[in-house]
């Protein structure tokens, strides 16, 4: 089943610019924000999250709920309480949770995946490294019940490419199934959030292990990490069956630089 999003804040501003930001890296994920009270004051409205959880759900997909303070939060829960599943809360940064969960989704993942990769952030807002998914019991909550632990990645998927372009060295195995190739990031920006996302949706569709400096690139916060900007050298390696598609197709990218000046 599809996911989407809603984005629960004290703010309503906040939780637009939210949306705002998560729907840039996942423009055919449904993502709303219900933030602020009934009167537009800073509080939560159960019923303005229940009406953005309902339109999700009308709209065929499930509902993972991210929110940013704890009164948020037991809004949320009420709110899942109340409906017959088909929702999943999550404990995650709000604003890079929502920008990872906004990524899984539009490659397809479950919500179970979704709120795996949302819970990344937390390795990554805490300058971590961003597999966070592999490492111990963070807790999503489905229907607002006591949870269950994912151990999946964060993957992938964009809206609007970045700069970055690529200077590539000839194919050799750096091991027996491994190919590598380097390229250099072009543009002054980098790889900034939206290349990042495109990487990482590139290498989601794609049946293949991929790294960036040795940096999972199916984890777009881990590739915002790396913090390389314009002219900086990166190296790729990817293993697997697609492994030199995956990589000629990343290099095409690199090269136009993400269809930015």
């Amino acid at each position: 089943m599809a996911v989407g999003l809603v984005l629960v804040s004290h703010s309503g501003n906040l939780a637009k610019g939210a949306a705002e930001v998560a729907a840039q890296m996942a423009p055919d994920v449904p993502i709303y924000a219900a933030g602020g009270t009934d009167d537009n004051r800073i509080g939560t409205s159960f019923d303005r999250v229940m009406e953005m959880v309902e339109r999700v759900r009308e709209a065929g997909a499930e509902a993972v709920v991210l929110s940013d303070l704890g009164s948020a939060l037991l809004t949320a829960e009420s709110v899942a309480e109340v409906l017959d599943g088909g929702v999943t809360i999550v404990d995650a940064p709000f604003v890079e949770g929502a920008v990872a969960a906004a990524v899984a989704a539009q490659t397809g993942s479950s919500a179970s995946q979704v709120a795996a990769a949302a819970r990344t952030a937390i390795d990554a807002f805490a300058g971590g490294s961003a597999d966070a998914a592999d490492s111990a019991d963070d807790t999503d909550h489905p229907g607002g019940d006591s949870a269950a632990t994912d151990s999946t990645a964060d993957t992938a998927a964009p809206a609007t490419p970045a700069p970055a372009a690529a200077e590539a060295t000839d194919d050799h195995e750096a091991s027996s199934d491994v190919l590598e190739r380097t390229v250099t990031l072009r543009n002054s920006l980098g790889l900034h959030a939206r290349p990042a996302a495109q990487v990482a949706r590139i290498v989601a569709d794609h049946d293949a292990e991929v790294t960036i400096n040795e940096t999972p690139a199916a984890s777009v916060l881990a590739l915002m990490g790396l913090g390389l900007t314009g002219g900086a050298e990166a190296t790729l390696r990817a293993s697997g069956p697609q492994a030199g598609d995956v990589l000629t197709r990343l290099e095409e990218e690199f090269e136009n630089g993400f269809g930015e000046d």
